[in-house]
């Protein structure tokens, strides 16, 4: 059987779910149909074609892709919701409104973790309100009906509809601060952005991703997590999320066959190296009852994101008093959160040497924390490059370039930098690396432009 999970992000998509009756124009009850060309028509003129120009490194070199997607309207003034990972690393983006119009956009805020992003379209002075559509405040429900538009495949302006199948799926590798809204819609790349639409007209989520077995199975954001978070996303440019640093487990974990009998309460399973919980003195095994006196019960993997998604909207440096139970007694841990900061690494280029490099970041790269909590690594390696045929891999941790320590990227351009001024004398680079663990010393010659 073959399963592809991709995000859907080459156009965008819309859905619409039932929820309730509609009358037509002729004073009868509409039909299913009337109904959902009604809420079609509403969201219809707020879909947004999107074409990003986006940097790339993966490969060893500088590039750029172009990246199509879609995006929905929420406002007259032209915000506009679409995915994190449709304008990642953008250089420009182009948006074409369902009319014809064509304007640039720029970014107000994005958020890897929820792969959500804000955008603003640049209006010139005097244009007239555009149309936008109204995030839904409520929540769905299985079995309610769903229509996905957009432009999947680059196809402009085509709907698909299905129905809500889970209405609160945990996907612990794509969703940590939220939960998502599951339909058979189809959700196809290009997809990426485009609003999920209830029949009342409303926007319901953001189409993200699609699993291709057998039939398509698509996930998108919930509305009513996005209105949690869109106040942040305008404030700070990002969601800027509160971090305490715990590792967190269930009461009921059935996928590692755990099971705690408590009634109520959280499960502390660790905490991050250098983190506030830590550094307050929470231990393994401690379970979390209540954070400043409102308690807590967080019994199976679906209540999880809403938990951390409460606790990562804390705000920053306010001590939170949490009562936790240890070895049968109970007390109270006071803590304040920080702000998480970037959830990945700065990147950078050195095209002689046929490579690139990135920040070694806690979230993004925590195989290469684990080494090294500053520094810089190998992100990419052009094949057949100086690099490659030095023998320098991705993944490798760069200690020193020609004895110069390497701690950040500014340290590695300036490595660089000095190199391809002494190049005629000496078109020799002497790395020390980390794999694995292990210090490595690796020479390489790049006398040859091999780009």
């Amino acid at each position: 059987m073959i399963r592809t999970v991709f995000y859907a992000g080459l156009a965008a998509g819309v859905m619409f779910a039932t929820g309730c009756a509609s009358v037509s124009g002729s004073g009868r009850p509409a039909g299913f149909q009337e109904i959902v060309s009604q809420a079609g028509n509403k969201v219809f003129p707020a879909v947004v074609y999107i074409n990003a120009v986006a940097g790339n490194m993966k490969l060893g070199r500088e590039q750029s892709n172009v990246v199509a997607g879609s995006g929905v309207l929420i406002s007259p003034d032209g915000e506009m919701l679409t995915n994190w990972h449709v304008i990642d690393k953008a250089q420009s983006i182009r948006c074409l409104l369902n009319d014809g119009r064509a304007f640039h956009a720029k970014i107000i805020g994005s958020d890897k973790d929820l792969d959500l992003a804000l955008l603003k379209l640049s209006l010139p002075e005097g244009t007239a309100p555009l149309p936008y559509a109204e995030l839904e405040s409520g929540t769905l429900s299985e079995g309610d009906f769903v229509m996905a538009m957009g432009a999947p495949w680059g196809l402009n302006r085509s709907v698909s509809i299905g129905i809500i199948s889970c209405a609160s799926r945990y996907l612990p590798v794509n969703g940590m601060y939220s939960l998502w809204y599951q339909t058979d819609a189809s959700i196809s790349p290009g997809n990426s952005g485009g609003p999920l639409v209830n029949t009342s007209g409303k926007v319901v989520g953001i189409n993200t991703l699609g699993v291709r077995s057998g039939g398509t199975v698509g996930f998108s954001i919930p509305s009513t997590t996005i209105r949690d978070v869109l106040p942040r996303l305008r404030q700070y440019g990002k969601v800027n999320w509160a971090w305490f640093g715990f590792l967190l487990q269930p009461l009921r974990d059935f996928n590692r066959d755990i099971y705690f009998n408590f009634s109520d309460g959280v499960i502390v399973s660790g905490t991050e190296p250098g983190s506030p919980a830590r550094k307050a003195g929470f231990q393994p095994n401690d379970r979390i009852i209540s954070a400043d006196g409102e308690k807590i019960t967080v019994a199976t993997g679906e209540e999880m994101p809403g938990f951390l998604r409460k606790l990562g909207l804390m705000p920053f440096g306010k001590p939170v008093a949490f009562t936790v139970v240890r070895d049968g007694k109970t007390f109270e841990i006071k803590v304040a959160p920080v702000a998480k900061g970037e959830v990945e690494g700065d990147e950078s280029s050195c095209p002689r040497w046929g490579l690139t490099a990135k920040a070694i970041n806690r979230f993004d790269s925590p195989n290469l924390y684990f080494y090294r909590i500053r520094g810089v690594y190998l992100f990419g390696v052009v094949p057949y490059g100086n690099a490659a045929q030095a023998n320098l891999r991705k993944d490798d941790i760069i200690l020193s370039v020609n004895g110069q320590p390497i701690h950040t990227l500014a340290d590695l351009n300036r490595a660089y930098k000095n190199a391809m001024k002494n190049i005629n004398e000496n078109p020799r680079a002497d790395f020390v690396v980390l794999r694995g663990g292990q210090r490595r010393q690796i020479i390489m010659d790049f006398s040859n432009d091999i780009q």
